[in-house]
């Protein structure tokens, strides 16, 4: 017998994160991956140069200086912000701190793939709750949540389809749920949110302890390669999480590229504004064309071409322009391609493809 791993391990199919290269096509625009339009600050480039000097030092174990700045930027207690490689390892080590064989964890049927593959490597049963036309279903939610539930994942906005509940639906399920219930909100877009009563994540944590709000730098900030996502949650929740992570979890890189991009005047305003601009317009010429177009609060589009066959013909057509996006099928949408906002001439580009192409 050769040694095997759980069982939960086996049924976990592996992520594939966004292509980025085609065969024989040397130009190749990558909007698969909802990566920034822009790419990173200067201030967040200029850190990592200087960074490099220093590559020989271990970084600073607590991110100090990380997490003061968030702070700042935030109005939040450093006390109560930890920082991961990227809120991926925050995600894991939460299914396997709260979750583990024997526990449920509960997401909507949409919900990003992390969650159900972090959730399977804790050795939890995963409930992938229906949508209702791409929205998270909290009723639906809160029925699903029995004696075992341990976790509640929810993206608000979601990715892959850019839906967004309104906060009293947010307040709605974590008043429904247990206290013992921890509720994971998945705050990765939140920058690209204009709606005025919209709450991050971070009203709720202060209101109900047993939730916590997840970050990232991989999206507006431009920083996905550098790896830096952050938790702000109540203190025993940060406590624990504190215990299990990597003691350099964080590259002094990483943290001194994010310190410096929430510092860059103007960026997130700049960023904002570009995508909103672009966001509509490309909905707008793909829905005067009869192509549906899911609504969307973050940087990319859930375009639908109402059958798998249509999907891949518009896939075809993209990468015969060098122009790469995210086929669907992975989250049982195989009829969708999921389009990144990207410069205006990357955005023009895919607009000429699928419209003229």
């Amino acid at each position: 017998m050769t040694v095997q791993p759980r069982p939960s391990i086996l049924s976990i199919e592996p992520y594939v994160g966004g292509e980025s290269k085609i065969p024989g096509v040397n130009r190749i625009i990558k909007l698969s991956s909802n990566e920034g339009a822009f790419g990173p600050p200067p201030a967040a480039i200029a850190a990592i140069t200087e960074a490099a000097r220093e590559a020989h030092r271990y970084p600073d174990g607590g991110a100090t200086a990380l997490r003061d700045a968030l702070g700042r930027r935030w109005g939040l207690d450093p006390a109560r912000i930890v920082c991961g490689n990227g809120s991926d390892e925050l995600i894991s080590h939460l299914c396997l701190a709260y979750g583990g064989e024997g526990t449920e964890i509960i997401m909507s049927a949409y919900g990003f793939l992390m969650y159900d593959i972090a959730g399977r490597y804790a050795g939890s049963r995963v409930i992938k709750v229906p949508e209702r036309n791409m929205l998270a279903d909290i009723d639906g939610m809160l029925a699903a949540a029995g004696p075992r539930t341990r976790i509640v994942f929810l993206a608000n906005p979601n990715n892959p389809t850019g839906a967004l509940l309104p906060t009293s639906e947010v307040a709605r399920l974590r008043a429904g749920l247990r206290d013992d219930i921890l509720l994971v909100l998945d705050s990765a877009y939140a920058e690209y949110v204009t709606e005025p009563d919209y709450d991050a994540g971070a009203k709720l944590v202060d209101a109900a302890p047993s939730t916590i709000m997840l970050r990232t730098f991989s999206k507006i900030f431009g920083l996905g390669g550098m790896r830096i996502g952050w938790g702000y949650g109540a203190p025993g929740i940060i406590e624990t999480l504190n215990r299990v992570r990597g003691p350099f979890n964080v590259a002094a890189a990483s943290q001194a590229a994010a310190t410096a991009a929430l510092s860059e005047p103007g960026w997130v305003e700049k960023c904002v504004a570009h995508n909103g601009e672009w966001r509509t317009r490309m909905a707008a010429a793909l829905e005067r064309a009869g192509i549906k177009v899911w609504p969307s609060h973050t940087n990319f589009l859930l375009v639908d071409f109402a059958t798998p066959e249509g999907a891949q013909a518009a896939d075809a057509k993209l990468k015969s322009r060098g122009l790469i996006v995210r086929a669907m099928g992975g989250y049982g949408l195989p009829a969708c391609l999921r389009i990144t906002i990207g410069t205006a001439e990357e955005c023009q580009m895919v607009l000429d493809a699928l419209l003229h192409g």
